[in-house]
C-alpha cells in the first residue's frame, strides 16, 4: 500500500497540475496609469462631442471684414440720422407664452382649458434629439393621483403636438412641484 505524502513537507514537490501558479497582481503604478489614461480618454471624447455640437462659430466670422470699421465716420453718422426712430424692441415671448399661443390657435377646447393653468415651461428650446427633457409647471394641485391628472395628460399631448423630438419626455408638475403627468414628444 502506498501513501501519498503531504506536498507541504520540505523537499517534496506537488504532483503536476495539483496547484496552478497564481497570476501576478497589478502594481499600483499600472493602476494609476490605466486610471489616468481613462480620464484623458474621457476628456478627449468630451472635447470631440463639444466640437461637433458647437460647430466653431468664431472661425466662421474670422474671414469677414468689419463693415462698421471700414465705413468713414461721417457716412455712419449720416446713416444713423436717416434711420427712423425705432420702437423699443419687444422682449421675446417666454416658452410658456409661445406654447399657450400654439394651443390657443390649434388646440381642442379641453386642451385650451387645461393650458390656461400652465405657469412655466423649461427646456423646450434646448433640443438635440438625443435626450430632450421638458418641464411644464401648472397651478394645479394633487399630484399624480389627484383630480387634475387628466388635465396633465392633455397638456402633455398638446406639447407633443407643439414640439417634436426623436427621444423627448415632457413632465407636467403641479403647484407643489409634484409630478402631475408625463408623456413622450
Amino acid at each position: 500500500m502506498t501513501y501519498q505524502q503531504n506536498p507541504a513537507q520540505p523537499g517534496q514537490q506537488p504532483p503536476p497540475g495539483m496547484y496552478a501558479p497564481q497570476p501576478k497582481k497589478m502594481g499600483t503604478g499600472a493602476k494609476v496609469g490605466i486610471g489616468c489614461g481613462g480620464g484623458v480618454g474621457v476628456l478627449v471624447l468630451i472635447g470631440v462631442i463639444g466640437a461637433a455640437i458647437g460647430g466653431g462659430g468664431a472661425a466662421s466670422d474670422a474671414g469677414k471684414p468689419d463693415k462698421v470699421a471700414a465705413a468713414p465716420k461721417q457716412e455712419r453718422q449720416a446713416k444713423e440720422d436717416a434711420k427712423p426712430a425705432k420702437e423699443k424692441p419687444k422682449a421675446p415671448a417666454s416658452q410658456a407664452d409661445r406654447f399657450k399661443a400654439f394651443v390657443k390657435k390649434s388646440g381642442t377646447a379641453a386642451e385650451k382649458s387645461a393650458i390656461a393653468h400652465v405657469t412655466k415651461v423649461q427646456g423646450a428650446d434646448e433640443q438635440n434629439d438625443i435626450l430632450d427633457s421638458v418641464d411644464v409647471y401648472t397651478d394645479f394641485t394633487g399630484g399624480l393621483m389627484g383630480p387634475h391628472q387628466s388635465e396633465g395628460k392633455l397638456i402633455a399631448s398638446a406639447f407633443a403636438d407643439w414640439k417634436d423630438s426623436k427621444n423627448g419626455l415632457v413632465t407636467i408638475y403641479d403647484a407643489k412641484g409634484e409630478i402631475l403627468s408625463n408623456g413622450n414628444f
